[in-house]
């Protein structure tokens, strides 16, 4: 018992010194690594003077953030807890994030409802369980964010992609609140222009406040977006009670990180197709390898259907607020084609006109837009993980699902695409007609 207990503080310490490795590194660099989009452009840098003082502080969270997580490596706390125990605390996790997420949303609609004169003393026991649960989710949340690490480093060695059973880089994420991204694309054409990480903390009147400025004095389309995960080192994941969204979300990031020491990755910025070639590549793999982390270790929860674009909530699924026969990526892909065949008239007001029909038209079938414009797609078109939606008639989405089918392993596939510097790359690898 006492040697096995000397093994494990042992591993634990050499868990720790790589971990402080990594993350030393993760800080030196943590301004080139990939986050769901950086984009140094003329107007990027003319759209952040609108967000000083607003900008999400990377350096300072990758510092913090890697103190905990060498912390957690020294440690090593879940290294004495069973499998089956491992899994239990996991679940208890998501159940006490579960209910924090209900009591917060009990105490927002005392404050809007009308009827409540008092809401600070209507909700004055709401909030001391609010407070009770955050320090119970505190205590537990390290050793959680080691055993989900673990977890996963199992099933990247089990498809292939682990160098003597290690993924490289190590697995390494932090469940935080995020950063909002403000995104911005021209009128006339959908593109991304800049996406700057703003505080997650701004409140929607000045999310809505900020989008008008920018939009009015740069004669651009913006929209303020929330984020699942950016590929910090370690990760940024969002804090939700929904298992199978943080297990493809780490891996999501993960594969992020990946590729950033991979041709595909490090060419991230240099056109629309290589960053829509990353975000589908990433978020295709990512929703595979969560949905075997959970058949593997919480063979209970069923994976759970793929949220939509823009959903205000992240614990509801799109079956519980569809109308029936309803289906939205069609009506998306409809959306961005027309929308598309507008801008290329020359049509642009006719085109925007468009957009907020069609946002109302959504939102009455339970899709809570609350912006739909040429910013949005910007943005969410380039996770073409299946056909048709944000992405429209992209053909990058298409070629990727193509390579993935081709692939007889996912690590194939990923070896694959990671070494590919442009679309016309993976167009030639397939046999595809040219453009």
């Amino acid at each position: 018992m006492i040697a096995a207990m000397r093994r494990r503080l042992l591993d634990a310490a050499d868990r720790g010194i790589a971990a402080a490795a990594w993350l030393l590194l993760a800080v030196t660099l943590a301004s080139l690594l990939t986050r769901d989009v950086v984009v140094a452009t003329e107007t990027a840098d003319r759209v952040r003077v609108y967000v000083r003082g607003l900008e999400f502080d990377f350096v300072g969270w990758t510092l913090a953030s890697a103190a905990v997580k060498v912390s957690q490596a020294s440690v090593g706390a879940q290294a004495f807890v069973g499998e089956a125990a491992r899994a239990e605390l996991a679940r208890q996790y998501v159940r006490l994030q579960g209910d924090l997420e209900r009591t917060q949303a009990a105490i927002e609609q005392r404050y809007a409802d009308p009827a409540v004169s008092d809401p600070l003393a209507a909700t004055a026991g709401a909030r001391l369980e609010a407070e009770r649960l955050q320090f119970r989710l505190d205590a537990i949340q390290p050793t959680v964010e080691a055993i989900l690490q673990e977890q996963l480093s199992v099933i990247l060695a089990e498809q292939g992609l682990a160098w003597g059973g290690q993924p490289v880089p190590p697995v390494s994420f932090h469940l935080t609140p995020l950063p909002f991204a403000l995104i911005t694309s021209p009128r006339d054409v959908i593109r991304l222009e800049a996406n700057i990480d703003v505080s997650g903390d701004l409140p929607i009147d000045e999310q809505v406040a900020l989008e008008e400025r920018v939009s009015a004095d740069l004669g651009v389309s913006t929209l303020v977006v929330p984020l699942g995960g950016i590929g910090t080192y370690p990760t940024m994941v969002a804090e939700t009670s929904n298992l199978g969204w943080i297990a493809a979300t780490v891996a999501h990031e993960w594969l992020h990180n990946l590729l950033t020491l991979r041709p595909l990755g490090l060419s991230y910025n240099a056109s629309p197709g290589l960053r829509t070639m990353n975000e589908t590549t990433a978020e295709m793999i990512g929703h595979e390898l969560g949905d075997l982390l959970l058949k593997r270790y919480y063979p209970d929860l069923a994976p759970l259907p793929r949220p939509f674009e823009n959903i205000l909530r992240r614990d509801v699924v799109p079956a519980q607020v569809q109308a029936p026969g309803f289906d939205f990526r069609a009506e998306m892909h409809l959306t961005r084609v027309t929308a598309d065949r507008l801008l290329s008239e020359g049509q642009i007001d006719a085109a925007e006109d468009y957009l907020e029909v069609r946002r109302i038209f959504l939102w009455e079938h339970g899709y809570q837009i609350r912006k739909l414009n040429q910013a949005y797609f910007a943005f969410y078109g380039a996770y073409a993980v299946s056909g048709g939606g944000a992405s429209g008639a992209d053909p990058v989405g298409e070629a990727v699902r193509l390579l993935r089918r081709r692939s007889p392993t996912l690590a194939d596939f990923v070896n694959t695409i990671a070494w590919f510097t442009s679309f016309d790359q993976l167009r030639d690898y397939l046999g595809l007609p040219p453009a």
